[in-house]
């Protein structure tokens, strides 16, 4: 959701901010770009860690109290599209394929970008308060494909992120990667491309293995 189908991670970017500055401190680059794509749990960590905070069970619920509801005040008005998203949702429904959305964010917040897709494009939604694990574990891409009723292997996955292309990979998913914010390593199985203007069908189904030959 946020970084490939929507360009929402300067929303987040500033509530970061912002929520820095509640502490005193000052966000930099180095924490910002290690948070993308990040859990919960597991951003709180990496933000505290990064700010010199004490990471507390106290200080958690206060930070996630206070960043959900800054990122809803922001999320409250459409989100702006990541080039070429809105194309490539009509073009797959068009084609008769079911989609999930699959998120790291939690559902609540998930529910306010989806105000602004449209849920009529989604088979199914997962969010990271719904699985054990968040991405770069594959629970998330595990239940989606079981919600669409395939195998990981016959799905293609769209990742922004190291994160997310990681727990793509790691469910078994084909990946299809478009930076937004932060350089994704190339590596095997990885398949990049500078946006999602032009996206076709069969650049999706070349990136199955049965399509591949492989």
């Amino acid at each position: 959701m946020d970084g490939t189908l929507l360009d929402s991670e300067k929303l987040w970017d500033l509530a970061l901010r912002e929520l820095a500055a509640e502490y005193g401190r000052e966000l930099t680059e180095e924490v910002r770009h290690a948070l993308i794509g990040a859990a919960g749990p597991t951003a709180f960590r990496i933000l505290f860690e990064g700010l010199g905070i004490e990471h507390t069970p106290e200080s958690v619920e206060y930070g996630t109290a206070w960043m959900e509801r800054r990122v809803t005040e922001l999320f409250a008005g459409p989100v702006p599209w990541r080039p070429g998203a809105r194309e490539a949702l009509d073009m797959v429904r068009a084609a008769g394929i079911p989609m999930a959305l699959v998120t790291n964010t939690k559902r609540s917040l998930a529910e306010l970008g989806l105000d602004t897709l449209g849920r009529e494009y989604f088979a199914a939604t997962v969010c990271a308060d719904e699985v054990p694990h968040g991405k770069p574990a594959p629970d998330l891409y595990l239940r989606a494909a079981e919600l669409l009723g395939v195998a990981p292997d016959n799905a293609v996955a769209i990742e922004d992120s190291p994160t997310g292309a990681a727990a793509a990979q790691a469910a078994g998913c084909a990946l299809l990667v478009v930076p937004c914010e932060v350089a994704v390593p190339d590596a095997p199985g990885r398949t990049f491309r500078e946006s999602l203007i032009g996206l076709t069908v069969a650049e999706l189904e070349d990136l199955l293995p049965v399509r591949a030959g492989s």
